[in-house]
């Protein structure tokens, strides 16, 4: 069995071994890990090889990060991964998960759509990822209008100034992944959606499939200048503020598909923002500000490239590290949106569902 890590902001990491049964159930026998990461002392990767060998193959990545941690002399630097990372790719290993480059990936950027049909098109092309009818999919979204849209279980009253956004005429919608509220406005957000099959994410905890599907734009961004890294649970940050908070969805289908969504802030008006979303003192406490203000760093300033140079430099990573061909929203999967953005996301029963 073979197993891939690609440690986020770091090095790859490599696992290759095989399952025996034993009479106390089935064992890690050939452990082998590789990968393109520095470790001293050079022996010190026997110890983690020794340390796996003979492990339940059931073990949690972090059991088996703690084998290895008990295993390695206390001189050792592990730069680049961790015994955590390790045990990851065991795992990974273990549940025969698939690689970014095992699939062909296909773009859709088409132009502007009104708040609902993006919530609609997210859950429409992630069903058909799930069902083995489009291939694993790059959405970049393009914003009709302006927008505040709040996470599946958020409380509508308790997010949004229903008065202050009908005055600024924003659309509130609500979307099928969980998280916290996104103000949207269309020349100063860059959004994308990820639909994966389940298989790319296997081996990995829910907190952690958010970096590692994350890795590449961290990449794009660092390529621009940006030094941005993930804040657990779902944000993009920098030393200057947060840039991008992003969200989750699993999806059952025929295999399963995972659908993953970021909005970035390219550019804010921040009186806006605040005058419309009801943030709370409690919410800004723990992220460690005094205003909410400084709570978001917009990539206009830290990049000075203008949106549309952002997402081709977005897009061009992606495409250097997976390869990317052109695509677009079949007739069907649209007639399929447009009919979900009417009857459940422009519905009050859905919209207000926590009320």
């Amino acid at each position: 069995m073979h197993g891939e890590y690609k440690v986020p902001g770091g090095k790859l990491v490599v696992v290759d071994l095989e399952v025996e049964p034993s009479p106390q159930g089935d064992v890690l026998r050939g452990v082998r890990v590789a990968g393109d990461f520095f470790l001293e002392p050079d022996e010190a990767i026997l110890d983690i090889d020794r340390a796996l060998e003979g492990a339940p193959a059931d073990t949690p990545a972090p059991q088996l990060a703690a084998r290895i941690d008990a295993a390695l002399p206390e001189d050792t630097v592990m730069f680049g991964f961790s015994s955590e990372a390790v045990g990851i790719a065991v795992r990974r290993a273990l549940a025969q998960a698939t690689d970014w480059r095992d699939y062909d990936w296909e773009l859709v950027h088409v132009g502007p759509q009104p708040p609902a049909l993006h919530m609609a098109l997210d859950e429409v092309l992630t069903a058909e990822v799930a069902a083995g009818r489009r291939p694993p999919t790059l959405r970049v979204w393009e914003w009709g209008s302006p927008a505040v849209v709040i996470g599946s279980f958020q409380s509508l009253r308790n997010e949004v100034d229903a008065e202050a956004a009908e005055r600024h005429g924003i659309t509130v919608v609500r979307r099928i992944s969980g998280g916290g509220a996104m103000f949207i406005e269309p020349g100063n957000t860059i959004t994308y959606s990820l639909s994966v099959p389940d298989a790319l994410v296997q081996g990995l905890s829910f907190a952690d499939s958010y970096a590692y599907l994350d890795d590449w734009v961290l990449g794009a961004l660092n390529d621009m200048g940006v030094k941005a890294w993930y804040q657990p649970l779902n944000d993009i940050a920098t030393d200057a503020g947060k840039i991008a908070g992003a969200a989750q969805k699993r999806l059952v289908g025929t295999d399963g598909a995972v659908l993953h969504h970021v909005t970035m802030a390219y550019d804010i008006d921040a009186e806006k923002m605040l005058d419309v979303l009801r943030i709370g003192k409690e919410k800004l406490s723990d992220k460690g500000t005094k205003s909410a203000k400084k709570r978001v760093d917009p990539l206009r300033r830290q990049t000075g490239l203008p949106r549309s140079a952002v997402i081709e430099k977005m897009v061009a990573s992606f495409r250097g590290r997976y390869g990317l061909a052109e695509g677009t929203v079949t007739p069907e999967e649209m007639a399929r949106a447009e009919e979900l953005a009417a009857a459940k996301f422009s519905s009050a029963e859905w919209t207000a569902r926590v009320p």
